[in-house]
């Protein structure tokens, strides 16, 4: 005589853990691409920020001189990024950028201050409420309209000014800045802005 087995069916997950567990393992995912393919580090002691930055005057557009290059950017010239204050506070980000392919691309985000840091050192989400990415304004000058942007990794850089093209002199010279912040410069991906 045989022996029956009867299987039983678990209950089903409720819907909330299912959609907790589904963002999660995104999050994972996307995180572990990440980690697989970041820029390897151009500065290994990356120093404070030099100043408080008003952020009133670095509102508006930027047009990007040179990167690290980034997967999230790979192959894009004509690069800018237009930043906005939002009624809540929040600054909107756009950044904007022609790729390889001659297609136009954008990405949409929010940011806001860290506290205590003078407006140099902001809180970047291009996903939803996940203000993951840090945006240190390193060094710059309102009147000459430059900046140098990066985060506490060393590895992301980028070189902006108010003026799309710059004269090989004043390309150098932005470079120079990042040099002495301590960034190898050898490994800038100089932006196409003609």
């Amino acid at each position: 005589m045989t022996k029956s087995v009867r299987l039983h069916r678990p209950a089903p997950l409720p819907a909330p853990l299912i959609a907790t567990v589904a963002v999660a393992a995104t999050a994972l995912a996307l995180g572990g691409c990440a980690l697989l393919m970041r820029h390897p580090v151009g500065n290994p002691d990356v120093p404070q920020p030099r100043g408080a930055v008003d952020l009133a005057r670095y509102l508006g557009r930027w047009y990007e001189i040179a990167r690290y290059e980034q997967v999230f950017e790979r192959g894009c010239d004509h690069v800018t990024a237009d930043y906005t204050l939002g009624t809540d506070g929040r600054i909107g980000i756009v950044n904007g950028c022609i790729e390889a392919n001659g297609r136009a691309s954008q990405a949409r985000g929010r940011a806001y201050v860290v506290d205590g840091s003078g407006g140099a050192k902001l809180k970047v989400s291009f996903f939803g409420p996940f203000y993951v990415a840090d945006y240190w304004i390193l060094d710059h000058d309102d009147a000459a309209g430059w900046s140098v942007v990066g985060d506490p990794s060393g590895r992301y850089l980028w070189l902006l000014s108010r003026r799309a093209v710059l004269t090989p002199e004043e390309a150098k010279a932005l470079a120079g800045r990042a040099a002495a912040l301590g960034y190898d410069i050898s490994m800038l991906r100089w932006t196409r802005q003609d």
